[in-house]
Parts: C-alpha cells; sequence; structure tokens
C-alpha cells in the first residue's frame, strides 16, 4: 500500500509523457488545425495580432505540434521581430532537426537580421540534408545572394563620399 501513491503518480507522468510524445508527431489535434487554418488566413489578410491570438490557441491545444512554432515564427517576422522569430525556428528544430521548413526559416529571419554568416551555415546545413535542388535550399540560398547584393551596396555607399550628407 505504501508504493500505491507513487504506481499512481509514475503512471500518469507515463501517461502524460506518451500523450504529449505522440502529439509531436503526425497530424495536430483537429481543433489545433482548426486554429492553424484560422491563423494562416489571418496572416494572409495582414491580420498578424489575429494569427498571434490563434496560432497560440492552437499552441496551448496541441504544444507538441511542431508546425505551430513554425507559423508563430512567421508571424513575428511580420511584425519585425527577427529575434523571436529565430527563437520559434530554434523551438521547432530542437523538436524536429530534419525539418527544412524551420532551418531556412530561421535562416532567413537570421538574414534580416544581418547575420549572413550564420545563414550561410544554415544554408550549408540544408545543402547536406536535402540537396541543392531543395526548394528550402533554393529560397535560402538566393536570399543570401540578395542580402549580399544589400550588403554590397550599402558598404559602396558608405564609401562613396559624394553619398554622405555632412
Amino acid at each position: 500500500m505504501r508504493f500505491a501513491p507513487v504506481a499512481a503518480a509514475l503512471s500518469l507522468v507515463v501517461a502524460v509523457t506518451a500523450s504529449v510524445g505522440g502529439a509531436q508527431e503526425g497530424q495536430p489535434d483537429p481543433r489545433a488545425a482548426m486554429l492553424m487554418a484560422k491563423a494562416g488566413a489571418a496572416l494572409a489578410a495582414g491580420e498578424t495580432q489575429e494569427a498571434i491570438n490563434s496560432f497560440e490557441a492552437a499552441l496551448a491545444v496541441d504544444p507538441g505540434h511542431t508546425p505551430i512554432f513554425i507559423g508563430l515564427a512567421e508571424v513575428a517576422r511580420k511584425e519585425g521581430l527577427q529575434g523571436k522569430a529565430i527563437r520559434y525556428y530554434r523551438e521547432a528544430i530542437a523538436r524536429d532537426p530534419d525539418n527544412f521548413a524551420a532551418i531556412s526559416g530561421e535562416g532567413e529571419a537570421l538574414i534580416e537580421k544581418g547575420a549572413l554568416k550564420k545563414a550561410k551555415r544554415n544554408l550549408a546545413k540544408l545543402q547536406s540534408m536535402c540537396g541543392p535542388s531543395c526548394p528550402e535550399t533554393l529560397e535560402l540560398q538566393s536570399s543570401i545572394e540578395q542580402g549580399n547584393q544589400t550588403r554590397m551596396a550599402a558598404d559602396a555607399m558608405s564609401n562613396d563620399g559624394s553619398a554622405v550628407n555632412h
């Protein structure tokens, strides 16, 4: 009888762990899927706060579903909060290390933050994981090239004496 409370607590921990572990794989809870669809529609309509509310509600319903973190990261990027987006992408990568969308998205947010070297690491990772013709690889590579061109143009402007206002 002394072990009954311990056994009950242990079985509860095992049951909760199993349900969370199962939630991380496969399809989201149907309610979370509905909220994610609502969030996607709100994001497409430019209603970022509504998208955030719906993604956060989906996260409360199904905290183990990785695409919710990617959705939250996309909203954070639209809001100009690249640091927050990177944190969400890293959470998604921690849950699913082979998630190409999360790796690419983090790279995009790093570019937006001005961290091209770190974004290039994400590109190398994508190239080794899914190849040079993978859509995520191509998208990140294009963004890095654009980031390099923007950076070179900015450097040229700052080095050109006629472009500097005194």
